[in-house]
């Protein structure tokens, strides 16, 4: 008797410290994972960038694990869906460390004729339009050979002289334009890297936008630009960093780092699970630039082949949790809807490594895996490029 009036006094006592209205963990029976509303990720429907730029609900940073990721974390453990993607511990992205101020300087058209000594890159130093504009205009072809009384067409414009650290993404979001455009008008090649010191062509920006804050709210941020405009621009005599090979050393947010440049191998597949969104036109007219597959939350999603981490983040936010990975000969892949990121920008990773988890972040239809992959900047079909895991 005694011992059955201990017990319940001991129960009692733990009761008051349990906090009332608590949701239950993953681990209850009746815990329900947390869904996002019904919307595609491809969709033509606005999508609320600030959802997930709130600084009060940017990604929360985990305890760095000492080793590697693939045997410290527990990637096994279904997880609860949540509206905050976890992540490694990792740098801001490149375009929020080192801003851009919009200070392109407007040039008229010209002529200009060369000099003894003169090089191309010294004649567009000295007229203030880009290399590549004049290198254009002119049909130079590089190295870009020029001769004495030559007659140059120097071509009108805005003229944006890059900075070291600078990125595309933050230079389109200074104007306040797509960072596609920017691509185009300057003719970037693969893999649209920046040089310190190049200047580049800005496209005319929408009437009537001149303050920063309107140009900032114009500026629409999605996989393209993340593709190809999110490396630092890299001076002349800098070398890239090495890739690192643990989430634990994290590469500063401006430094650029070596890209692979051969792929080898094939792709497999990042989940297994039921295709439940196609590539290709979709339904409603939308376009769908990858695939979705449909797992159960906390699905260890795997690299589909080596590569290194271009960006690991949720910036995008119909895709919520987000990894791109580059492999070289100008193939990338991605991975959306993720709850948990594995990896950091500038992590070499391996085929079938674990670089999140899965679940139903961004605007989600069900626990899935939003999966893309491209070839430059033209989404491929995923299905017929990958083979079993």
């Amino acid at each position: 008797m005694r011992g059955r009036i201990a017990a319940l006094i001991v129960t009692a006592s733990l009761g008051g410290c349990i906090p009332a209205g608590r949701t239950p963990p993953a681990a209850y029976p009746n815990a329900q994972p947390q869904r996002g509303p019904s919307h595609r990720a491809d969709s033509r429907r606005p999508v609320p960038n600030d959802r997930y730029r709130d600084d009060s609900r940017y990604p929360q940073t985990l305890p760095p694990p000492p080793a590697e990721t693939d045997t410290q974390i527990d990637t096994d453990t279904p997880r609860r869906g949540d509206d905050v993607v976890q992540t490694v511990p990792s740098a801001p992205p490149a375009w929020k460390a080192r801003p851009v101020v919009a200070d392109a300087q407007t040039i008229a058209a010209s002529i200009y004729v060369v000099r003894a000594g003169d090089t191309l890159r010294g004649i567009a130093d000295r007229t203030g339009s880009g290399l590549e504009a004049i290198a254009r205009a002119n049909a130079l072809r590089p190295p870009y050979v020029v001769r004495t009384g030559q007659r140059l067409d120097i071509p009108a414009g805005r003229y944006h002289l890059v900075r070291q650290g600078e990125t595309g993404i933050a230079i389109a979001r200074a104007y306040g334009i797509d960072w596609s455009r920017i691509v185009t008008a300057n003719d970037l090649p693969e893999p649209y890297a920046l040089r310190v010191g190049m200047r580049l062509l800005i496209p005319g920006t929408a009437p009537g936008r001149t303050t920063l804050e309107e140009r900032a709210s114009a500026f629409k941020l999605d996989v393209d630009d993340l593709v190809t405009g999110s490396s630092p621009a890299i001076a002349a005599t800098q070398a890239p960093a090495r890739p690192t090979t643990s989430p634990t050393r994290v590469l500063p947010a401006t430094t650029p780092f070596k890209e692979p440049e051969r792929f080898r191998g094939g792709f497999v597949w990042p989940v297994q699970g039921r295709v439940v969104g196609r590539f290709g036109p979709g339904a409603s007219g939308e376009r769908n630039n990858g695939i979705k597959i449909a797992v159960p939350i906390g699905t260890p999603i795997k690299a589909a082949a080596d590569g290194v981490v271009a960006y690991a983040g949720d910036e995008i936010a119909a895709l919520g949790g987000l990894v791109i990975v580059k492999h070289g000969d100008g193939w990338t892949t991605v991975y959306g809807h993720a709850s948990r990121l594995l990896v950091q920008r500038g992590q070499s990773v391996k085929r079938g490594q674990k670089i999140a988890l899965s679940g139903d972040s961004g605007f989600a239809d069900r626990p899935e895996v939003h999966f893309e992959m491209r070839k430059g900047r033209a989404p491929v079909n995923p299905v017929a490029q990958l083979t079993g895991l």
